[in-house]
């Protein structure tokens, strides 16, 4: 199952995240991911396992398991390389061995000092705040991006982490409209809004941390996870699912994609499996009252500075 994208290119609706997977997890997990039925791949360069990466798809391939064209691979611009976009898009596809990029996404709107290409530690002031740098705007940012579409780097173009203003503005000035915009979202985050003015405008949405973050997000941040919550528990019971099939499921009928990251086979065919029922209206509108507005992904905690305040 895809959605088509602006940009006329079709993006599975479940991919697989890599975010917080070591290196040497990545061969098995990749592997065993398109024996399941898996072709779309969200990585970045901040994951700091994109060669791992590489490797991995290039071994799937070679033993004949998939073919690149079924596969949708999708990379993030760091922040410190905002003022470096060509360079560090063909540093990803080295390392991800690949001649093309089928989405490659601004990971956050805010350009940082230039550290080296590749590199992506989140430099700090010696204030101990995210020390960004003012004098490159999203705008430029965006259009560096637009080359690699016409250099045949990549076929689709993204935004992540944009808020409906930021959007907008991209929309603005972009002479290609950005196909994807992939922020948090999921049933205590629900961000409507900013979903329904992305659909509105032909910006596909994609869910990252789909699950709320569980625990690594617990562990990380102290947040808590939708997948606790008893109402959940019950729909799970009512469907003869998995709360987490409960979750995404929502997600993908409210038209967005999602990308589940998980490295255990059972968790990764369970994910998989969400195409085979369907939640009523009453149970979607159910899931609606449990919005908390609540992020879990906090990278504050990192950079000493609240992004989204």
């Amino acid at each position: 199952m895809a959605i088509t994208l602006s940009s006329g290119f079709k993006m599975p609706v479940v991919g697989l995240g890599v975010w917080r997977v070591e290196g040497k997890e990545i061969k098995d997990l990749i592997s065993n991911a398109v024996k399941i039925g898996y072709r779309h791949f969200d990585c970045a360069a901040d994951y700091k396992n994109e060669a791992e990466v590489g490797d991995a798809l290039k071994e799937v391939i070679q033993a004949g398991l998939v073919k690149r064209e079924d596969l949708f691979i999708t990379t993030k611009l760091w922040n410190s390389d905002h003022g470096h976009v060509v360079e560090a898009c063909k540093d990803s596809l080295k390392k991800l061995r690949l001649d093309y990029l089928d989405l490659y996404l601004v990971h956050f709107p805010v350009a940082t000092r230039h550290t080296g290409v590749g590199t992506t530690d989140s430099a700090l002031a010696d204030d101990g705040v995210l020390d960004i740098d003012t004098t490159i705007s999203l705008e430029t940012t965006w259009h560096a991006m637009e080359d690699l579409v016409s250099m045949g780097l990549v076929k689709s173009i993204g935004i992540s982490n944009y808020d409906i203003f930021l959007t907008r503005d991209c929309l603005a000035y972009a002479k290609i409209k950005p196909a994807v915009n992939q922020i948090e979202t999921h049933p205590y985050f629900q961000r409507d809004s900013l979903v329904k003015f992305c659909q509105k405008h032909g910006v596909s949405v994609t869910a990252h941390t789909p699950l709320g973050g569980a625990a690594a997000n617990t562990e990380w941040f102290g947040t808590v996870s939708c997948l606790d919550d008893p109402v959940f528990k019950g729909l799970a019971e009512k469907y003869n699912k998995t709360v987490a099939q409960i979750v995404l499921r929502w997600g993908i009928q409210r038209n967005t994609v999602v990308i589940p990251k998980s490295s255990k086979i059972k968790r990764l065919e369970e994910n998989f499996q969400v195409f085979d029922f369907e939640l009523s209206q009453e149970d979607m509108d159910l899931i609606k009252k449990l919005d908390r507005n609540y992020r879990t992904n906090q990278p504050a905690k990192f950079w000493g500075i609240d992004l989204y305040a």
